[in-house]
């Protein structure tokens, strides 16, 4: 079998993180392996999210087991300090892998407010130099091409030139919900050609966990030796599924359905 990585934090709910990582390489016929970077959990009354860190130390020790073993692809998830950052970096340089995602999680506070603004700094400056693809959301992309808030495809086109001229190899930024759009668009770049990607919006809140399967389905599929645009194509129609069958989990969240595109 073809081998992942997912270097994640846990979401102890199941619908993100590497729990959403690990469904998804299971549906894509892949193996994955899990170095945790943290641990959310939420609080039963109002799903308010409390994150353990895990010591750095302990993320390494994980990595050299899993690399000790060797993988096809990759991808990164919250990472949580600017030292996991540095520990990530240097892992994908020290074993020159290839076909790195690199999902550029960030805890927000409203619309123009990062909580941990150095580690946004240091996914920009470390981690997109040597990512074969990364997915950011709206959000996410402005934070990365510091082009400020991004809303419309304009808007997404200038940001993912940018994030190019950072190093990136490729990049699919997610409009998702907040682009205001009839149809559900990403937009792919390769620092030569645009594709939007469209789907129709499907309306619904529940969508938890969306943004780490769409990123873990790119992974799976470069594993199993597609390019990256055929990877990414792959993964909008795997995850429009999964949105399209998302669930009610209880009165806060609803996840989407990890095993929609193979049995609905």
């Amino acid at each position: 079998m073809k081998k992942t990585l997912t270097l994640a934090g846990s979401d102890s709910s199941g619908g993100a993180g590497i729990q959403a990582d690990l469904k998804t390489f299971q549906e894509h016929d892949v193996y994955g392996m899990t170095a945790l970077t943290s641990i959310v959990a939420m609080a039963p009354n109002n799903w308010s999210h409390d994150v353990t860190p895990i010591d750095v130390k302990t993320v390494e020790k994980q990595l050299n087991t899993i690399l000790s073993v060797g993988i096809d692809a990759m991808k990164t998830g919250m990472l949580g300090s600017v030292d996991i950052i540095e520990l990530g970096a240097s892992k994908i340089k020290e074993h020159k892998l290839d076909k790195v995602v690199i999902d550029p999680v960030m805890v927000c506070k409203g619309e123009d407010e990062v909580l941990q603004p150095e580690n946004t700094d240091a996914i920009r400056e470390l981690l997109l130099p040597i990512a074969t693809i990364t997915t950011p959301n709206l959000f996410e992309a402005g934070q990365l091409a510091q082009t400020g808030p991004i809303h419309d495809i304009s808007g997404m086109k200038e940001a993912a030139q940018k994030i190019i001229e950072r190093g990136a190899k490729t990049v699919v930024i997610k409009g998702g919900k907040a682009l205001k759009h009839d149809q559900a668009i990403d937009l792919f770049y390769d620092g030569s050609d645009f594709l939007l990607l469209e789907k129709d919006k499907v309306a619904t809140n529940y969508n938890h966990g969306a943004g780490c399967t769409f990123a873990a389905a790119i992974t799976a599929n470069l594993a199993h030796g597609m390019s990256v645009k055929e990877a990414v194509i792959a993964a909008k129609n795997f995850v429009h599924a999964a949105i399209t069958h998302g669930w009610k989990l209880n009165q806060f969240v609803g996840p989407v359905m990890h095993g929609a595109f193979n049995t609905k």
